[in-house]
């Protein structure tokens, strides 16, 4: 089967896109992922997004990492908006679907801002902050990231008795100034490090709130691959909770092409 695709980036995090809207039965077996992420023999990338119809919102978001495995990706919803738009299934603003429920974004030109879920828990131990902002994310925040080595800590995280049966992303950051972080992660699903991780910076931002005892979140963080902005409110009466989070930052079309499946 030829299988048409295009390719997107968001802050160096990439995907696959393929347009489902007319094959609502449309799917791809994890071994299929796997191989179209294959940087060495497949296309390349983090992560395939299917875009399908929706009967009342205005579509689908169905994402898989590169293992196959399923989550919500923050820069990936970011991108796949993006890539919506150019198929005209909306104008500037989408409500969409996702695999952890509805989201709102708008749109102009390369930037996409994409509201996230409400975040009302979140962990502490010794060293860390435990958030799920879509995916569960430990955040540990050091003095210089440049010495640090994040696919090694990052896979004693993950793959430690507490985590290795469901995983979790692990991001390490540190403070450039007054809102302003520098973070690196290693994703599970990918497990390796990415450029970018959108529900990371999210998780980040919100733990930096925390250390802080910051309300409104007002915060820039460099990846990798860019630059992305988190914006959020922290309830005063319930200061465990976060809402009117907004993870922003660029989206672009990379290139289009078939591949054969």
């Amino acid at each position: 089967m030829t299988l048409s695709f295009t390719k997107y980036q968001g802050t160096g995090n990439d995907f696959i896109m393929v347009d489902c809207t007319q094959n609502s039965e449309f799917q791809l077996a994890k071994e299929q992922i796997s191989a179209l992420c294959d940087r060495r023999f497949g296309i390349g990338a983090d992560g395939v997004i299917l875009i399908f119809k929706h009967e009342k919102l205005d579509f689908i978001m169905d994402y898989y990492n590169s293992d196959g495995s399923k989550s919500f990706c923050g820069n990936g919803a970011r991108c796949a908006v993006h890539f919506a738009h150019s198929l005209k299934l909306f104008n500037d603003t989408a409500q969409f679907e996702a695999i952890d429920g509805l989201h709102l974004a708008a749109v102009n030109q390369d930037i996409v801002s994409l509201k996230m879920n409400k975040v009302d828990h979140f962990e502490k131990d010794d060293t860390a902050f435990i958030l799920d902002t879509g995916s569960p994310h430990y955040v540990k925040f050091v003095a210089d990231v440049d010495h640090e080595n994040i696919v090694e800590y990052g896979q004693n995280i993950r793959y430690s008795n507490k985590y290795k049966k469901e995983g979790i992303n692990v991001n390490l950051v540190e403070v450039l100034e007054d809102n302003h972080l520098e973070m690196l992660t290693y994703e599970r699903g990918v497990e390796d490090e990415t450029f970018s991780c959108g529900t990371g910076a999210t998780a980040v931002a919100l733990a930096y709130a925390l250390v802080l005892d910051y309300y409104d979140i007002d915060v820039r963080i460099q990846v990798k691959g860019g630059e992305l902005n988190v914006k959020a409110e922290r309830m005063e009466d319930a200061p465990t909770t976060f809402d009117s989070i907004f993870l922003i930052g660029p989206a672009e079309k990379v290139f289009v092409g078939q591949i054969e499946i």
